[in-house]
């Protein structure tokens, strides 16, 4: 009997112990969504790669571990989430992540045992040792620049039996730079269950393209340049057939359904329906505000119409915060600092 495509719902949101962790929605950020930076192997990978692309270049350069693989990047989408969490919640980001390895774990549906600690372990190594070249803009800045996808990482406890317990990332200015202007995506938690490093791949792509559009469209050739797989185009051609026909027999991609044309070599991506709103509906769920909090917010913004600052607010905030009076007080707290007296 042939595999389900999707691993097994390890960690339910039932789990006491997982609901809090599973109320910061995963999000990836957009500029290693839309290009090449992880590979799909699941071997030690240590094949530099280029990606050029409508005026984009991407330069990867792997350390004797490999480059970062694309289920490395489940680190990375645990910290960006756990930062916009906060920024929603009205905390200023932070670019130093502390967390629970076992929170990590469990967010990322990945096994709690000594080889899930292990497989962590080389992922954070992984993600330092990936060195990149790119003048991708972030924050409305286009510098090239050379970076790791994260700066370093400590474990800052373990366990006599060698488990790490907790951990401290930093992440590289480039991420933080992307996740302080809000360049992050949401993301289906069933991507965390998608088997193939392939179909996160195509997930990624899709997410970034089609979004709420009804449907995208991509060639093969071009598919397989955004994915940056080593294969043939024969072999590329087979992967991306077999995931789609396992579309067509289970529905198991996330938020979109893949469809691949062999006659004409175009892979067709369409919506669900799944996805949620992001930045510019989000405001418009968050309930009416305590009036008291806007003589704080005047405190907290001399000068300013503190109505506009909602208005402005309410398009940025890509989710409702569990605080919203605390959240608008923050976020009047950081307009301010940027801009001072009007």
């Amino acid at each position: 009997m042939a595999e389900y495509p999707l691993l097994p719902d390890r960690h339910p949101q039932g789990d006491f112990f997982v609901c809090d962790i599973f109320d910061a929605a995963p999000k990836g950020d957009i500029g290693s969504m839309e290009h090449p930076i992880f590979s799909l192997s699941t071997k030690p990978d240590t094949r530099p790669r280029i990606y050029e692309h409508n005026g984009i270049k991407v330069e990867v350069k792997p350390s004797v571990d490999g480059l970062a693989t694309v289920h490395d990047r489940d680190v990375l989408i645990f910290c960006i989430s756990q930062i916009i969490r906060g920024m929603n919640d009205g905390r200023e980001p932070q670019q130093i992540v502390k967390f629970q390895a076992s929170d990590l774990l469990r967010a990322t549906n990945r096994m709690i045992s000594g080889r899930g600690y292990d497989l962590l372990k080389a992922a954070m190594e992984r993600l330092a040792g990936t060195r990149i070249s790119t003048n991708i803009a972030t924050g409305g800045e286009e510098v090239f620049e050379t970076f790791g996808l994260i700066e370093r990482a400590r474990i800052v406890r373990e366990t006599r039996e060698g488990r790490m317990q907790e951990v401290e990332i930093k992440l590289s200015d480039w991420v933080f730079n992307a996740i302080k202007a809000q360049e992050v995506l949401t993301l289906s938690r069933d991507y965390f269950r998608l088997r193939k490093p392939l179909e996160r791949r195509i997930y990624e792509l899709a997410r970034k393209h089609c979004g709420r559009q009804r449907e995208w469209r991509i060639s093969l050739e071009t598919l397989q340049k955004k994915c940056g797989s080593g294969s043939s185009q024969r072999e590329f051609r087979r992967l991306v057939s077999a995931i789609a026909e396992e579309d067509v027999k289970h529905s198991h991609m996330p938020d979109y359904e893949i469809r691949f044309d062999a006659d004409s070599d175009i892979l067709q991506v369409r919506s669900r329906g799944t996805i949620t709103p992001e930045i510019t509906d989000a405001g418009s769920c968050i309930p009416a505000l305590d009036p008291e909090i806007y003589d704080m917010a005047r405190e907290a913004a001399p000068g300013w119409d503190v109505r506009y600052i909602e208005s402005e607010w309410r398009a940025w905030a890509t989710e409702t915060p569990r605080n919203p009076e605390m959240a608008f007080l923050g976020f009047c707290r950081k307009w301010y600092e940027q801009r001072g007296r009007p």
